[in-house]
């Protein structure tokens, strides 16, 4: 699989026919959270250029043949809690790529609240703690709930407690960046900063100290089927998907009982891709050590994403890249696409674009046909964390 830049320019039109779909969360039924217009499927033909917001020049997405590449873009808001842009390729010859995204600007729209898809764990977490019996009882509307993070997960939990009126203790590192810790405190959530290494014991101690319950960023079933509404609603807007690349710490997505394969995306820099190593040596990694510019991603996966992840085999590999290779698509959707997006979000590009062994995996199997592709990117970065990146 590759994609490379060239100099046609061609354009799609980004209207199309408006389908009303329901977005909702999972928990053994389909819980309705919001429903809301979003757009059907883009029919991608290279005859109009009216409305186009970004391209990429040209791509070859396997088969060896150059294609004109654009790119159409609509936000769309999903429920209250993250917008969407949908983002096609089209070209005689080559296959397409559809990305999901929940950190866009849009003049309709504005920013969206988190600048990620973390918020469906955290409101449908807290929408199955409201159904919760014994949590009502015990006080805990008024004890509230306590998590720990690294900064998306964070701003979730806060404004999914905010918006149902319970108190929020969110426990973050002293390498967290003050972006996100602003953001955090701004959705109303008492922030303790801590060493990086003792948020656990720092969250634990809430927990006895407050009788908060403890909303984990990943390895949790409520958060894990939020999440993966990000999947269920990818697969409703990209007809016939091969397969899905998504970033990976701690949580997982899968497209069971569907011919889409997944794939996981992670940085190698110092350790980073513990689920890599362990899905090479069949044992779960749990403890990680790094400094990776990803810092979204240096979470180790937890046991129940494990289960999901290996041993029910439903994701079908893992791919790293290195600190460099991340950059390079990071820089590209800020130009390109003129999305801001955090190293960690540009991971799952960066596989598709540079990993060789991805790439000749595609060329293998895929052939000339190549395969469609679907992106999950999301991210908060501040302008000074752009500016260390680049300048």
């Amino acid at each position: 699989m590759h994609m490379n830049v060239g100099q046609e320019r061609r354009y799609v039109n980004n209207t199309s026919e408006s389908a009303s779909v329901t977005t909702g969360v999972l928990g053994g039924s389909l819980d309705v959270v919001k429903s809301g217009q979003v757009p059907s499927p883009l029919s991608l033909t290279p005859e109009s250029a009216a409305g186009c917001t970004g391209y990429i020049e040209s791509a070859n997405l396997g088969g060896g043949s150059e294609a004109a590449v654009a790119i159409a873009c609509e936000a769309v808001v999903t429920g209250r809690h993250s917008h969407r842009v949908t983002v096609g390729y089209y070209g005689e010859g080559s296959r397409e790529i559809w990305v999901e995204c929940f950190d866009i600007r849009s003049s309709d729209y504005g920013l969206s609240r988190i600048g990620a898809f973390k918020a469906r764990g955290a409101f449908h977490a807290i929408e199955r703690l409201k159904q919760d019996p014994s949590f009502i009882k015990s006080g805990g509307m008024e004890k509230g709930v306590v998590g720990f993070s690294a900064g998306n997960h964070a701003q979730a939990l806060a404004l999914a407690s905010e918006e149902s009126d319970i108190p929020a203790y969110i426990v973050m590192s002293d390498m967290t960046r003050p972006n996100k810790i602003a953001a955090t405190n701004g959705y109303g959530a008492n922030v303790i900063v801590c060493p990086r290494f003792e948020r656990e014991t720092t969250t634990a101690k809430i927990v006895a100290d407050k009788g908060a319950r403890l909303v984990p960023p990943f390895n949790h079933p409520d958060i894990i089927l939020g999440q993966a509404t990000a999947g269920l609603e990818l697969q409703e807007q990209a007809d016939n998907l091969d397969a899905i690349n998504a970033p990976c710490s701690g949580t997982a997505l899968s497209c069971e009982e569907t011919s889409i394969r997944v794939f996981g995306a992670e940085p190698e820099f110092e350790g980073a891709d513990d689920c890599r190593r362990g899905f090479l040596t069949s044992v779960r990694v749990t403890s990680v050590n790094t400094n990776t510019i990803a810092n979204g991603l240096i979470g180790v996966v937890g046991e129940i994403p494990w289960s999901v992840i290996y041993e029910r085999k439903l994701v079908d590999g893992m791919f790293a890249v290195s600190e460099k290779q991340i950059l390079e698509p990071t820089r590209l959707i800020l130009e390109r696409l003129k999305m801001v997006v955090e190293p960690a979000a540009a991971v799952s590009l960066a596989v598709a674009l540079y990993n060789e062994e991805f790439r000749q995996m595609v060329e293998k199997e895929a052939s000339e046909k190549g395969w469609d592709l679907g992106l999950i990117l999301s991210g908060n970065v501040s302008t000074d964390g752009l500016a260390k990146l680049f300048w």
